[in-house]
C-alpha cells in the first residue's frame, strides 16, 4: 500500500516526483529509468538505503499515481514531505529524467509546470536548472 502524504521522506518525495514525470506521457524509458537510478547513486540527498529502496518506493508511486486524483496527491505529497531547501534539488533530478530521452513532448512541459507550482519554485530559479539540464544531456552529435 503507498505512504500516506504525511510519511514520505524527502527522498522518497523525489523519487515519487522522478516516476511521475517519467510516467508522464504513458511510458518509461530505459534512459529515463536510468537517470533515476543515476540520480539516486549521485546526488548527495540519497543514501544506499535509498538505492535499495528504489524499486519498492517507484511501485508505492504507482499505486498512488493509478488511484482517483493520483497526480495531485503525488504532488501534494511532495510538496508535504519536501523541506524548502531541498525543492530546487528536487526539481533539479525531475528535470534530469525529463530530459534524459532527449525528447520533451507536451504533456511533460505540462508535468514540469505542475512541479514548479506545486513547490513553489520561481520561474528564474526553474529556467537555470532546466538550462543546465539542457548542457549536461548533450552529445556531440546534437543537432540544434
Amino acid at each position: 500500500m503507498a505512504k500516506g502524504i504525511e510519511n514520505l521522506t524527502p527522498q522518497e518525495a523525489v523519487i515519487y516526483l522522478m516516476v511521475m514525470t517519467s510516467a508522464s506521457d504513458g511510458r518509461i524509458e530505459d534512459a529515463e529509468l536510468r537517470t533515476i537510478g543515476r540520480v539516486v547513486r549521485s546526488f548527495p540527498l540519497f543514501s544506499e538505503s535509498d538505492e535499495n529502496g528504489l524499486v519498492g518506493t517507484s511501485e508505492n508511486c504507482g499505486r498512488l499515481m493509478s488511484s482517483e486524483g493520483g497526480l495531485h496527491k503525488v504532488l501534494e505529497a511532495a510538496a508535504a514531505a519536501l523541506p524548502k531547501h531541498l525543492v530546487e534539488t528536487a526539481y533539479a533530478a525531475v528535470v534530469d529524467v525529463v530530459t534524459a530521452d532527449e525528447n520533451l513532448d507536451m504533456t511533460e512541459i505540462r508535468v514540469l509546470e505542475l512541479i514548479r507550482n506545486a513547490l513553489n519554485i520561481p520561474d528564474d530559479g526553474a529556467q537555470a536548472i532546466e538550462h543546465a539540464a539542457r548542457a549536461r544531456h548533450m552529445t556531440v552529435d546534437a543537432v540544434n
